[in-house]
């Protein structure tokens, strides 16, 4: 029982270990067989995860590790990003002749360690869940190697992810020195009677730990990492970093602050909320000037950490369920523009500039739409998904008084509405041919429509249901 909280996290790892076992007896040739494999595991992971959720609640290890509703939909988006990813990996891989089975085994370990940020419910394990979805990611964003850009993007990353690790455990290091604990729920224990001659210790700690959260959620002022290095990175692999990664980050800044520093809320509420605005401008009023696709994602991704971190300012009761909601909109969305970008891909030179999308949709007008779809929900129009996650943080929100930070969202969402429909406008009406594309192959036109119909009827299923008790 008390390696049941694990048990998404141990079939990923004990899968990624097979695999690897696998490879070193692999006969050259296609890794298809290492793609089945992978997305038959992520599948089994998914299966536990439903399986799990019938429990209820669920502590393990000593309470250092917990599953809860937020677990469930926290390792459901996960595996989500994670099964598309591979998707849209196989054909990417193998166009561009860096096709080589360990890449699966690194995307499957990377889950692995996301999905216990996921049931992380001690700072001990929050800080291994980091280091464990880092090192793999650290070697996915340099997997298109000898590609200068790929190769830059791993060192960028590797670098700023060290530092953001160092602040982590130094503010562990703190809060364990005033307090004696590490618990998250031992922690908000403490600050409901603290220990006056502590509580600088604590305090540092904290703004500590929200410094290395910050980076890895890629909020401002610790967000320079990402546009390189989604630009370097493969783009299967950039996708999962911009959908998986960021609700790993989010776990663990619900788990941290709104659990274990939840009595302390007037203290950091104030930092994460000019945070939040400083998110929220920088990375939409950046996107406006991009003219390539992967960096104005980038700094999408940006934006959106700012209407999460504004998310968790809420009232819990109705912030965690919209953040959830909101990450698994955001997931679907992100997941299948990627896709798209993966299908209009050159195998010999991959141009991810608006010119390479202008007049795309006339020859492929199912593509067109998919994207259409994608950046609607981005931007958050209804029916989309993402119109009605938008929805929930932002009444979150409003009913704790953010009144002031809630109209700052609303006009970066205008705002974003330039850039998003930019390569709609492109797609549709942009000067080039009209010409049919070679593919996508069949795996990534599967992506395209899982994912366009789940941010179409996500946001349909909420409205009739009247909302979903996440």
């Amino acid at each position: 029982m008390v390696w049941m909280p694990l048990l998404p996290t141990l079939i990923l790892t004990a899968g990624a270990l097979g695999l690897l076992l696998a490879e070193a007896f692999r006969r050259p040739g296609s890794t298809t067989g290492m793609a089945w494999g992978a997305l038959g595991i992520t599948a089994l992971g998914m299966g536990a995860t439903s399986a799990l959720a019938t429990w209820g609640t669920i502590e393990g290890i000593y309470s250092m590790v917990l599953w809860d509703r937020s677990a469930f939909w926290l390792s459901l988006t996960i595996l989500v990003g994670a099964g598309i990813a591979i998707l849209l990996s196989r054909h990417y891989l193998a166009d561009r002749g860096i096709e080589r089975g360990e890449y699966y085994v690194f995307l499957l370990l990377a889950a692995a360690g996301m999905l216990l940020m996921a049931v992380a419910a001690d700072l001990l394990i929050v800080f291994l869940a980091l280091e464990w979805l880092s090192f793999p990611l650290y070697v996915l964003a340099g997997f298109a190697r000898p590609r200068v850009e790929s190769e830059e993007a791993a060192l960028k990353y590797f670098l700023l992810g060290a530092f953001a690790s160092a602040f982590l455990v130094f503010g562990i290091a703190l809060i364990f020195a005033g307090t004696g604990l590490t618990n998250l729920n031992d922690l908000a224990a403490w600050l409901r009677r603290p220990d006056p001659d502590a509580q600088p210790l604590v305090w540092v700690g904290g703004a500590l730990l929200l410094v290395a959260l910050g980076f890895k959620v890629a909020a401002v002022p610790f967000h320079l990492w990402t546009p390189d290095v989604y630009e370097g990175a493969p783009t299967p692999v950039t996708g999962f970093m911009a959908a998986a990664t960021k609700t790993a980050a989010v776990a663990a800044l619900i788990r941290v602050f709104l659990i274990g520093m939840g009595p302390a809320l007037a203290l950091w509420s104030g930092p994460v909320a000019l945070m939040a605005v400083a998110t929220m401008i920088v990375g939409n009023g950046v996107a406006l000037l991009q003219s390539n696709f992967k960096r104005m994602m980038a700094y999408s991704s940006i934006a959106h950490a700012g209407y999460l971190l504004m998310g968790l300012l809420g009232d819990p009761a109705l912030a965690v369920p919209g953040v959830m909601f909101y990450l698994l909109a955001y997931t679907l969305a992100t997941m299948g523009a990627f896709a798209v970008a993966v299908g209009m891909a050159d195998p010999h030179g991959e141009d991810q500039s608006f010119r390479a999308y202008a007049g795309v949709a006339r020859g492929s007008p199912g593509m067109g739409t998919a994207m259409a779809i994608f950046m609607l929900s981005l931007i958050g129009v209804p029916p989309t998904a993402g119109f009605f996650a938008k929805l929930l943080l932002f009444a979150a929100a409003w009913q704790a008084g953010w009144v002031a930070l809630v109209m700052v969202g609303i006009i970066t969402t205008v705002i974003s509405a330039y850039f998003y429909l930019r390569v709609v406008v492109a797609m549709w009406m942009g000067p080039g041919e009209a010409a049919r594309l070679p593919g996508p192959y069949p795996w990534v036109r599967f992506s395209v429509a899982l994912t366009g119909v789940g941010t179409l009827l996500l946001g349909v299923l909420w409205l009739m249901l009247g909302g979903l008790s996440l």
